[in-house]
């Protein structure tokens, strides 16, 4: 980097060669820094500050992509320079990234594991800082048809509509469904109310000829499986119990 860009905050004013998006066309995106890529979402700035300064500001105050795309709209705006244009595009292309990632691991055919499924959800669900709940439609093939978000609640608490759920799923004509819920503090382990829910859920879609296969909780990186632990088979085994009785 020329000592000319650093002692000149405009971008218009460095060499050719060293401006963000003469750089990015010339050698490609990934020749560019994260301050240069986000230099170019920003791409103006204000007196005696510009797109260059205020994006390193921005790095510097939040260390990472990820803080930037979960922290607060209210905390960028505490950055000088920083307008509502400005964090909407930064905003959007993050969520972009988010989704890339997602459809480059989307499913495709059968699903077969909790683990294919998880690959598609944590990149849209380990950032939030809501709990979120969703439903994966599933068709006779057990084949994804749909990812609907149902129910977004608090940073512990989400409290989904069981009969919403069967509505979706009916309208939807699918035989089968899993379920999935993000976990903001990182930790997987289902709560009570979870247990609760997800075996309710599973009663209630038995009595409409429908089945529910897994609850996925989503955290860090990480995920919890009603089913490969087990669950999932316990509430329908206790379910066929209590008929019986």
């Amino acid at each position: 980097m020329s000592k000319k860009k650093l002692t000149n905050s405009g971008i218009k004013n460095w060499p050719e060669d060293d401006r963000p998006r003469e750089k990015l066309l010339k050698y490609g995106e990934q020749s560019l820094s994260n301050t240069e890529l986000l230099a170019i979402l920003i791409r103006t700035g204000i007196p005696n500050k510009g797109a260059f300064d205020i994006s390193r500001e921005l790095l510097q105050k939040l260390e990472t992509l990820r803080t930037i795309n979960t922290i607060e709209i209210s905390e960028l705006r505490k950055i000088n320079g920083l307008n509502d244009a400005k964090i909407c595009q930064i905003k959007a292309s993050l969520e972009l990234g988010k989704r890339l990632m997602s459809e480059e691991k989307k499913v495709y055919g059968t699903i077969k594991s909790s683990k294919q499924l998880a690959e598609v959800l944590i990149p849209l669900m380990r950032d939030l800082t809501n709990e979120v709940f969703k439903i994966v439609l599933l068709n006779k093939r057990n084949q994804v048809t749909n990812i609907i978000e149902v129910a977004k609640g608090t940073i512990d608490r989400v409290s989904p509509s069981i009969r919403e759920i069967l509505q979706i799923t009916l309208s939807n004509h699918v035989p089968a469904i899993l379920l999935a819920h993000n976990h903001p503090s990182g930790d997987v382990l289902p709560s009570e109310a979870d247990k609760i829910l997800t075996r309710n859920l599973i009663i209630a879609a038995c009595s409409m000829e429908l089945r529910v296969f897994d609850h996925l909780i989503i955290g860090e990186n990480k995920y919890y499986s009603f089913s490969d632990e087990g669950l999932i088979e316990k509430y329908e085994m206790q379910m066929v119990s209590n008929f019986e009785l």
